[in-house]
């Protein structure tokens, strides 16, 4: 089995394929094995790492709160990194994932080549945030309480989720159960420490605004939580563009695999090309739509 060691945890990790690194972040329902098709599709181009957050099996589970700050799993990310002897990468993550890849480009831009973030920001938003945090709360004590069948069950038809069960059945399955096979204490102690203790997105603003990382910022149309969110990091972040899926939820990749992998091989493309610039400051939302136009009389 493929551990390594991450941040005084052991991590399970898997790599295909070769060439430029991309390192694969999964949300909060998901693991490793939900980058499937993302993997399939790199893995002829690039050298591929997914791997499982701690607290997910096979990763070790710890036991204490402490063990699932966002800057553990911050630190996790980079571990992995040294533990494949690579320096710099492509780190693609969703929601958890990507909360998680934005933190490590603030602490460690050096070592991302690109940042694709994709379906984050839940929480974040002021208006909204202290019923999310009370949410959060209460489904992380249920959680460990009643077990991941349980859990998995409502998770699973939630309002961001019906989009993929509507789309593709058998994957919407998959996904289903993927998430009820999740260790309960992994799931309830990141959800309470990390999903619910970590900081709003835009209590960065500032360092946000110097971040000199390419950033693609992928949301689906109907992921009303994170839509916000993303409107306010395309403003902030200088080399930011933001790509948005119609009549698509929270799990982008899984319920429009195609769309999603063209998306981000452009990105990569572009990047890797050296194309993937800073926003031109005409185009800053401050100044005038017309240019120098002056209407004639």
């Amino acid at each position: 089995m493929p551990m390594i060691q991450g941040d005084g945890v052991r991590l399970y990790a898997e790599e295909a394929g070769s060439g430029h690194p991309i390192v694969w972040l999964h949300e909060f329902a998901a693991d490793y094995r939900t980058w499937e098709a993302q993997v399939r599709r790199f893995g002829r181009s690039h050298r591929c790492i997914t791997y499982n957050a701690r607290g997910y099996p096979p990763s070790e589970v710890p036991q204490n709160d402490a063990d699932y700050t966002f800057e553990r799993e911050r630190e996790d990310l980079g571990a992995v990194l040294d533990s494949f002897g690579i320096e710099r990468a492509h780190v693609v993550g969703l929601s958890m994932g990507a909360y998680t890849g934005l933190m490590f480009a603030l602490r460690h831009p050096e070592r991302v080549t690109s940042l694709l973030f994709a379906s984050g920001g839940s929480g974040a938003f002021g208006d909204t945030r202290k019923a999310f945090l009370g949410e959060v709360r209460a489904a992380a004590e249920s959680i460990i309480e009643h077990g991941m069948e349980a859990a998995a069950d409502g998770i699973a038809v939630g309002a961001t989720r019906v989009q993929l069960q509507n789309k593709d059945p058998r994957g919407w399955e998959e996904f289903k159960q993927y998430l009820s096979e999740h260790s309960a204490v992994g799931s309830g102690l990141t959800m309470r420490n990390f999903q619910a203790g970590r900081p709003s997105l835009y209590d960065f603003e500032a360092e946000l605004s110097q971040l000199d990382v390419p950033v693609l910022l992928a949301v689906g149309d109907e992921d009303d939580p994170v839509i916000e969110t993303n409107v306010f990091l395309k403003r902030v972040l200088p080399r930011a563009g933001l790509w948005i899926a119609p009549r698509t939820g929270h799990g982008i990749n899984l319920e429009e695999p195609a769309a999603f992998n063209q998306m981000a091989a452009d990105f990569f493309s572009a990047v890797e090309a050296g194309q993937w610039t800073r926003r031109d400051p005409r185009a800053a939302p401050a100044n005038p739509t017309l240019g120098g136009a002056q209407p004639q009389s």
